[in-house]
């Protein structure tokens, strides 16, 4: 069995965002000559997400609309956490949106839905964050 590892590095511009690094996976599962097997995706910091799901604006907006009432941001007081840091609502937004995903491989390819992507998801950005793809397989 081989396996591979490489980290993705992100730097938002905005607090919070979503990126499409399914062409990212992608390569990363070429370099890795596996054929047959799993790859395994995950944020490696506590504020951000890594997930599946449609590449739809509209979509994208949703999941914002719909976080927010969730875990707002503001007032940053209403967080016990906030008493040393002001991204309480980032914590809460990443446990709700997830981790990490696990993608079956399939003849040299991701074995993903008609629409399904790879997404990242920054709730408190602004700075560098890495994403760890794992590979292994045959």
């Amino acid at each position: 069995m081989k396996s591979y590892r490489k980290e993705l590095w992100f730097c938002t511009q905005k607090r919070r965002e979503f990126i499409n690094i399914t062409p990212q996976v992608e390569q990363c599962l070429a370099e890795s000559g596996i054929k047959e097997g799993l790859l395994l995706c995950n944020a490696m910091h506590i504020t951000a997400s890594v997930f599946i799901n449609d590449d739809e604006s509209g979509l994208h907006h949703d999941f914002e609309v719909f976080l927010e009432k969730l875990a707002p941001e503001k007032p940053y007081d209403q967080y016990r956490h906030n008493g040393y840091e002001d991204n309480a609502d980032a914590h809460l937004k990443r446990t709700i949106m997830g981790r990490e995903v696990v993608i079956a491989v399939t003849e040299g390819r991701l074995d993903l839905g008609p629409w399904e992507q790879v997404f990242y998801g920054e709730f408190d950005g602004k700075r560098r964050k890495r994403v760890l793809v794992k590979i292994i397989g045959e």
